[in-house]
């Protein structure tokens, strides 16, 4: 049986600057709002998934994964599309369609063609969006014929998966707020007159067509009262003044949060299988993300040797380079490390952090390894630290040890000024579609949020 309704259209704070909901809060209020699953559909990123999924899981909500994407054929077009996985392949090609949408259509927003839809929309399911979709824009604009042909082009695509989204944030009942200024007023008119346009153009074709709806509500934040924290938010994203009139303005009608199921039944009692529906989606998704496993790189070895072959057949051959004469005790402690390192399959990461390092030196390019790294000796022998553990009394196991669960870090600084041949090094050598660079999130704090709520 499915669930009466469940939020399909949510955004966090991996919306940047536009998103206010952290996740463990996202799943707190799913929680007591009694929803069996919940999704995040971040603007055109996946940055939250996996902080979202395990936070689900936990919580024993099902977990919708999805995206807001951006879909354009040209540099001004940006429509909003959004895309739910229902399964594996479906997660696997959000990442494909993300991940190009940054690397190659990047325009202000990352975009991706309606080319590039097609090519991953298998394990998909999509919905028309916000206003700002695609089909939204041409029925708001009164081009019910292209959005008819638009949406059976989607339609074709996606078969049964395919569903018209609507939405309702009753922006009429804020007029009498803002009577006293006739330019909000006006914006909030114009608000609610493409809003009924939309909406009405969407029912009509869910009836003409015979596409299933879906009832959203855009969700930024939690409740109401977060509203003008939200808005804040987005006059610090938008470089505006709270006072702005001429801006985006979400302030005015405080209803982007996450309803309970209560409310969102009351603002569509017409339509209640648009509700329901939202149960069916989820009732389709079963996406389960392998966590716990490490996957290395594979590296192409003399002799079509094993990666914990060709480590211990390297780290003999440079002992003696760093130990002319090595003890039984050095031999011992080598065996040892080596036994460790390759019974967790770790050998191929001390391969690759070997070859980088090794290439940096013989280019003069001056590097840094950091923190417990140097307690190895297979790491100082091949050539990753310059520091000698037995002479300073080091110990292995606070790097690694037989019991450690998670895999050794091993920090490495290069040279400001190096960097990108560093980088152009490890993408000719292993492919541009294995090299990526991660990036950190930093948080407003408390006295930078206050800087940049001021300004």
């Amino acid at each position: 049986m499915s669930a009466k309704f469940v939020h399909l259209h949510v955004h966090s704070e991996y919306s940047l600057l536009d998103g206010l909901t952290q996740i463990d809060k996202l799943i707190s209020r799913a929680k007591e709002l009694d929803m069996s699953a919940v999704a995040l559909t971040d603007h055109g990123v996946m940055y939250g998934v996996i902080e979202f999924y395990k936070a689900a899981k936990k919580a024993g909500i099902k977990p919708l994964i999805g995206m807001e994407g951006y879909v354009g054929e040209g540099k001004s077009e940006s429509n909003h599309l959004l895309l739910i996985a229902k399964n594996h392949t479906g997660y696997k090609n959000l990442m494909h369609l993300s991940t190009i949408a940054h690397l190659e259509g990047f325009y202000y927003k990352p975009r991706f063609t309606k080319e590039l839809l097609a090519k991953y929309h298998s394990g998909l399911i999509c919905t028309s969006a916000c206003p700002k979709g695609e089909i939204g824009q041409l029925l708001i604009d009164g081009n019910y014929t292209a959005a008819k042909k638009a949406v059976l082009w989607y339609q074709e695509l996606f078969k049964d998966d395919y569903y018209l989204e609507i939405q309702r944030h009753q922006y009429a009942d804020y007029f009498a707020t803002v009577k006293d200024n006739p330019k909000i007023l006006d914006k909030l008119q114009k608000m609610q007159k493409s809003e009924n346009l939309w909406v009405d153009g969407i029912v009509k074709l869910s009836r003409d067509v015979g596409i299933k709806l879906v009832a959203t509500n855009d969700a930024h934040y939690l409740d109401q009262t977060d509203a003008t924290a939200q808005d804040a938010l987005v006059c610090i994203s938008t470089g505006k003044n709270v006072s702005d009139i001429d801006r985006l303005r979400y302030i005015d009608t405080p209803t982007f949060h996450l309803r309970s199921i209560d409310e969102m039944a009351q603002i569509f009692p017409d339509l209640p299988d648009a509700l329901s529906n939202t149960g069916e989606i989820a009732g389709k998704c079963e996406v389960e993300i392998e966590l716990g496993q490490w996957y290395f790189p594979e590296i192409e070895l003399p002799d079509k040797k094993s990666a914990p072959e060709y480590l211990q057949e390297l780290a003999h051959a440079r002992l003696e380079s760093k130990y002319p004469h090595p003890t039984p005790e050095v031999k011992k402690r080598l065996e040892y490390e080596l036994e460790v390192i390759c019974s967790k399959g770790y050998s191929p990461y001390f391969l690759l952090l070997g070859d980088l390092v090794n290439w940096c030196t013989d280019h003069g390019i001056i590097t840094n390894t950091r923190g417990s790294a140097a307690g190895s000796l297979v790491t100082y022998v091949i050539g990753i630290t310059t520091v000698d553990p037995l002479r300073y009394e080091l110990p292995f196991e606070r790097f690694l040890n037989p019991f450690r669960p998670s895999p050794p870090d091993i920090d490495i600084d290069v040279a400001d000024n190096r960097r990108e041949e560093v980088i152009a090094y490890i993408t000719q050598k292993y492919g541009a579609d294995k090299v990526a660079q991660i990036c950190t999130f930093g948080r407003m704090l408390a006295r930078a949020a206050v800087r940049d709520v001021a300004r």
